[in-house]
């Protein structure tokens, strides 16, 4: 018989562990500053602006207007008196002797024109003060007296006038009553009479009315 072999088995060779997976670092993404915003420039400073005061305006004077119309009226009859004294021959001297010669028709106007301002008699006197008498008795009618208190008021408004009775320009104020309604009365009652056309004298004595200084009492 043969020998029994004691056969040992070959040792169990362990397969090598695999190799571990490699370590997988996660991207490290860099940092983006965000960047900075430029600062805004400082606002200016607002100016302030004192706006000038206004010139103060000076409110007129009724008193002063008043002395200085008067003044003014007083300047006019001084030189119509003036006008008339030098135009008057002297009470010494002998008046010219009539002569043949035809009078000069402008020089015979304004001799009546000064007649008429003296209050001395003409041939027309008559009948120009009657007219005038006329013009200012329209225009009275038609003042609302009411705006002339209770007193007697008196004032003088200077027209020009057309040979249709109907006004030439405005009415203009030569001495006030005191009171500026009773004053605004008038000049209303003067528009009014004169746009239904003022009585007038016949054409040849029309160049006594192109200008007239009226005085009315509006409570007479």
């Amino acid at each position: 018989m043969g020998m029994i072999r004691n056969i040992t088995p070959p040792p169990e060779v362990k397969p090598e562990p695999p190799p571990p997976p490699p370590e997988i670092k996660p991207e490290v993404k860099p940092e983006i500053k965000p960047e900075p915003k430029p600062e805004p420039p400082p606002e200016p400073k607002a100016e302030i602006q004192v706006k000038p005061k206004p010139p103060e305006v000076k409110k007129p004077d009724p008193e002063l207007k008043k002395k200085e119309e008067e003044k003014k009226r007083k300047a006019e009859l001084e030189k119509l008196k003036k006008a008339m004294l030098e135009d008057a021959p002297p009470e010494h001297e002998p008046l010219p002797q009539e002569t043949k010669t035809e009078p000069n028709p402008a020089e015979a106007k304004r001799a009546a024109d000064l007649l008429a301002a003296a209050g001395q008699p003409s041939a027309n006197a008559d009948e120009i003060n009657k007219y005038k008498a006329r013009i200012i008795a329209a225009i009275q009618r038609k003042v609302n007296k009411q705006l002339c208190g209770t007193g007697k008021p008196e004032l003088v408004f200077a027209i020009s006038l057309m040979p249709t009775g109907q006004l030439n320009g405005e009415p203009r104020l030569k001495a006030s009553s005191g009171m500026p309604a009773c004053d605004q009365a008038v000049e209303t009652a003067i528009r009014a009479a004169a746009a239904q056309s003022l009585p007038m004298p016949p054409q040849e004595l029309f160049s006594q009315f192109r200008d007239l200084n009226l005085k009315f009492k509006p409570n007479e």
